[in-house]
């Protein structure tokens, strides 16, 4: 299913493909149920009953490309290849670069990853030995770069300063640091992407204990990602927004539906961000709907236009 959507969004061009970010997600499971086994679920900071899933997001269009409801303790490790075994065989090469968090895989796949010429970028463990390593090095092996990032919204926050563990990047990549810095920073689009996916696609909530039905909730969620990022695409000031706002102002709007023989009319009501649907050029275009009879749809307002 997943192989088809992407064939089948190919001609968008949705996806970038250049860098991924990847990600385990535990959806909770508040039952009893022997099957269900018991993962970190980083919302409660816990261990408890829940069910793993693994999602890869594209980086530029921040869209899930790629979901795995149906794991077992012990198979989390090697999750990744049989992403990058994926993408190959439905975009026919590997993934050129991917950004994840240190526990998502082992040292031993790091370097199995680096023959296979994939660049990666992920958070290297700090062991106490690597600690008195770095707390030994003198001020003078330090220095500052300057990190090429948009403007930010808060720019004078104030700070409260305290000793702490250092973070230390680990890659197989020849950049610079301020570009492996930020690009490992780009990380958290996936958090966000996820957060997003439990207040607005209900992520979290479990249609059964059964890994294979699961499963299938999320690939509709990967599907569903891709068509909301589709449609952000056409609505100017929105590229960026994530679905729950796309949905707010621009899908949840009333209207009437006048059903024909030939074809399914929905007239908008006017209201505030309706400008912004008409500029994006897909009012009255009649589309094929292949499962309508025939019937086709046209998406107009009571403006006249």
């Amino acid at each position: 299913m997943l192989a088809a959507w992407h064939k089948q969004s190919s001609g968008c061009q949705l996806l970038d493909g250049s860098s991924f970010n990847l990600d385990f997600h535990s959806v909770p499971y508040y039952g009893r149920d022997p099957i269900v086994e018991k993962h970190y679920v980083s919302a409660r900071s816990r261990s408890q009953a829940s069910i793993l899933a693994f999602l890869a997001q594209d980086e530029k269009s921040q869209t899930f490309c790629y979901s795995n409801a149906d794991l077992r303790k012990g198979e989390e490790a090697d999750e990744i290849f049989r992403f990058i075994a994926f993408w190959e065989k439905t975009h026919g090469q590997k993934p050129r670069h991917l950004v994840f968090d240190s526990k998502l895989t082992t040292h031993a796949n790091l370097a199995r990853l680096d023959r296979m010429h994939i660049d990666f970028i992920t958070l290297r463990r700090r062991s106490p030995q690597l600690l008195r390593q770095v707390y030994d090095l003198p001020r003078s092996a330090w220095r500052t770069v300057e990190l090429d990032v948009p403007t930010r919204q808060y720019q004078t926050p104030r700070v409260y300063e305290q000793r702490i563990k250092p973070t230390i990047l680990l890659t197989n990549q020849t950049a610079t640091a301020s570009k492996l810095i930020t690009r490992y920073a780009h990380r958290m689009l996936i958090e966000n992407s996820l957060s997003d996916a439990v207040r607005f696609f209900h992520l979290d909530a479990l249609s059964s204990t059964v890994g294979l039905k699961i499963d299938f909730d999320m690939a509709l969620l990967v599907i569903a990602s891709g068509l909301y990022r589709l449609l952000a695409r056409r609505m100017r000031g929105y590229a960026q927004a994530h679905a729950r706002k796309i949905f707010q102002d621009l899908l949840d709007l009333p209207a009437d539906v006048e059903i024909t023989d030939k074809e399914v009319r929905v007239q908008f009501h006017r209201r505030a961000h309706l400008p912004i649907v008409l500029a994006s050029g897909l009012c009255d275009r009649s589309v094929p709907i292949p499962w309508w009879s025939n019937r086709r749809l046209r998406l107009t307002t009571d403006t006249g236009r």
